[in-house]
């Protein structure tokens, strides 16, 4: 894939099971577009943990926060609507609604969201703006991470090292919700997907946990230069589709590769 692809390429794939990696150009700095908020809603569910702040507090819609892309804020009643900081999160996961993103950026602090990522060790993973803004961009000011420390960052809170077991099993939950990503449309309905991709002109990106049965992964795979960029959806689709079809097999084989079905009695 990463041959054929008219564009820059870095992957990290984590088997969560055996902690064994694969990485390709896992240390380059990629822009992040819409992923870097897997990184907000961890600081949105940290101060929750710590009491801080409440999940079910609440945010009346203000006019002046509407920036593009806010497809579900945008059809709200300024002045009127009011919405909890989880109706935000889940705003900003499902559609990436830009205007829910800033707002939680703004309740949580950006400084904030960069501490805790430091905290971790990820010296190249930065919030550096907020969503749609375009002058920051162009001043170099923007959003990033690689391959290793967006994978390092959701083993982090698979494992518990972030938040205890109850705010875990929220922030998975709420990171799952249903959305249009390449990964989740590699993977078969059935099974979990706790991803968030990210699109700009020429980057598309998508970071995520994979719950196949009886072997959850991580992957994260981050394309930049694109020439086009349906083709770097379609790697990472790929890239998904093949690393599924791996875990699933070692999930449903014993240690020599058998594959024991359940037993189906016949009439």
């Amino acid at each position: 894939m990463d041959r054929d692809l008219n564009g820059v390429l870095g992957l990290a794939i984590l088997d969560l099971t055996s902690g064994q990696s694969l990485l390709l150009h896992a240390d380059d700095v990629f822009p992040q577009a819409s992923s870097i908020k897997i990184a907000v809603l961890a600081e949105l569910y940290r101060q929750a943990q710590q009491g801080r702040l409440k999940l079910t507090d609440t945010y009346t819609v203000d006019k002046s926060d509407l920036v593009p892309d806010s497809d579900i804020m945008g059809g709200l009643t300024p002045g009127v609507t009011r919405v909890t900081l989880r109706d935000l999160a889940t705003m900003m996961i499902a559609v990436s609604d830009n205007a829910a993103t800033n707002v939680l950026i703004d309740r949580v602090g950006m400084d904030n969201v960069n501490r805790m990522l430091a905290g971790l060790g990820l010296k190249n993973t930065l919030l550096r703006r907020k969503m749609m803004d375009v002058n920051a961009a162009k001043e170099g000011r923007e959003n990033v991470s690689t391959p290793r420390e967006m994978m390092t960052l959701l083993e982090a809170i698979y494992r518990g090292k972030l938040f205890n077991q109850e705010t875990t099993a929220e922030f998975l939950r709420r990171l799952a919700t249903h959305k249009h990503s390449p990964i989740r449309e590699a993977v078969p309905e059935a099974i979990v997907s706790a991803d968030k991709p990210g699109e700009l002109e020429a980057v598309r990106a998508d970071s995520g946990i994979v719950f196949a049965a009886s072997r959850p992964f991580v992957i994260c795979v981050m394309t930049t230069y694109l020439k086009d960029e349906s083709a770097g959806e379609a790697a990472i689709r790929t890239i998904a589709a093949a690393a599924y079809d791996y875990f699933d097999r070692l999930g449903r084989s014993s240690p020599y590769g058998r594959v024991v079905s359940p037993y189906n009695s016949r009439p």
